[in-house]
């Protein structure tokens, strides 16, 4: 389980946040700066003017406690929370004592505003904003000034703070929408890229049982097969049983060497041996040694190289239809395997007269399954024709393009 927000992809949308915010930050410290200047430098009464500084500066840590967490994340839904209204009011306060100590304080209204409009929803920061323009002519009528000189200001500020205001919050709703969507970009992704992982898992596991079955499965079979036939003929046959346990160590061996090479994900031994002629003719052999049928290799059209994955495929499944015929062709007495070279694909062929089965019917088991997944992870295709008492013909179709070819052969048109 991921501990870190980042792993879901909700840590990035704050982090969107964050990159426009920090220029508000830099804005709040200039508009701080420039009204505490000049509340130093205009006259008055200093403690008048300190007391407005000292107010303003405690605006400062209010904003970092409460505020800038609030307008951060933009106020929540139409209605404003109590965190909004105390920390709209606190600011207010600040704002208005400052003011009446000193009007050079009503400077900060160019940033209590963008924080009202931040921090509460837009009817109450409108009301709350208007409310703040209206306090500087509020103070000067309080003190006997001529209050109408600032209320056209005021008015002006007003109509500003509710363009501000649709501005701030437009601003605001894009730059929430543009980090959910970064998020769901962010968690898409990871997604797919998790789901690629399990992809490749399931692929390779899919591999290794494939090379799996048709080799050390298919090679164990045959050796359980030899050491048994070589144990009933020691007494009565010593001769043949020898022959089949000097059989059993080739086909140990080969089967050693084959998973080598399947782990490591090389060129099965065969191939890089001999031509892919050769290798199918060496199975069918291998067939008649170890069960006394006549098996039969042929080889249609002129040889040639063979792209190392369609070459694969082929004896893979020429493995596979053999062992088949060994384990599950009942009164087979003979087996034609033929190799059929064509002008932009190669044809294996293996036909057994066997028992047969109902090809209509699902009797796949793995090494059928196997073989048409190998022929589909390269564009080919495998098909099974059987019937019961006329034997099964198994042929599997690969492209085959002469200019990619990469095995060598041999030249001579048989194996």
């Amino acid at each position: 389980m991921r501990t870190h927000t980042q792993g879901n992809g909700e840590g990035h949308a704050p982090e969107a946040r964050n990159r426009w915010f920090g220029l508000w930050d830099g804005y709040f410290a200039v508009s701080y700066a420039v009204t505490t200047v000049l509340l130093f430098t205009t006259g008055g009464d200093p403690l008048r003017r300190a007391l407005a500084i000292g107010a303003l500066t405690l605006a400062i840590p209010w904003y970092a406690a409460l505020g800038r967490g609030l307008m951060l994340h933009g106020p929540a839904g139409r209605t404003a929370g109590p965190r909004h209204l105390t920390f709209a009011a606190g600011l207010f306060l600040l704002f208005a004592a400052a003011t009446a100590c000193a009007i050079g304080g009503s400077f900060a209204l160019f940033a209590v505003v963008p924080m009202l409009m931040m921090s509460l929803p837009a009817p109450p920061a409108v009301a709350t904003a208007s409310l703040a323009n209206l306090t500087p002519p509020a103070v000067v009528w309080l003190t006997g000034g001529d209050w109408r000189a600032t209320l056209p200001l005021s008015l002006l500020g007003i109509a500003l703070s509710v363009l501000l205001g649709q501005w701030i919050t437009k601003v605001v709703r894009q730059s929430r929408e543009r980090g959910e969507l970064i998020a769901e970009l962010h968690r898409s992704r990871e997604q797919l890229a998790e789901m690629s992982r399990q992809a490749g898992i399931a692929a390779e596991r899919e591999r290794l049982a494939r090379e799996i079955h048709d080799t050390l499965a298919q090679g164990l079979t045959s050796i359980i097969t030899l050491v048994q036939a070589a144990e009933s003929e020691l007494a009565s046959q010593p001769d043949l049983a020898a022959r089949h346990l000097a059989l059993t160590g080739r086909v140990a061996r080969e089967s050693l060497s084959e998973a080598r090479d399947f782990v490591a994900a090389r060129t099965p031994p065969a191939l890089r041996e001999s031509s892919l002629a050769r290798a199918v003719r060496r199975q069918a052999d291998t067939l008649s040694e170890q069960t006394g049928l006549t098996a039969r290799c042929t080889v249609q059209g002129t040889e040639r190289p063979v792209p190392m994955p369609a070459a694969v495929v082929l004896l893979r499944s020429a493995q596979e239809s053999l062992a088949n015929v060994r384990k599950h062709a009942e009164g087979a007495r003979t087996v034609a395997v033929a190799l059929a070279y064509e002008p932009h694909t190669v044809r294996l062929t293996v036909t057994d007269d066997g028992a047969g089965f109902a090809a209509d019917q699902d009797h796949a088991g793995y090494g059928l399954r196997g073989m048409r997944a190998r022929a589909a992870e390269i564009d080919g295709h495998a098909t099974v024709d059987s019937r019961p008492g006329q034997g099964t013909t198994i042929t599997i179709t690969v492209p085959a393009d002469p200019a990619a070819g990469t095995e060598p052969a041999d030249g001579t048109g048989e194996p």
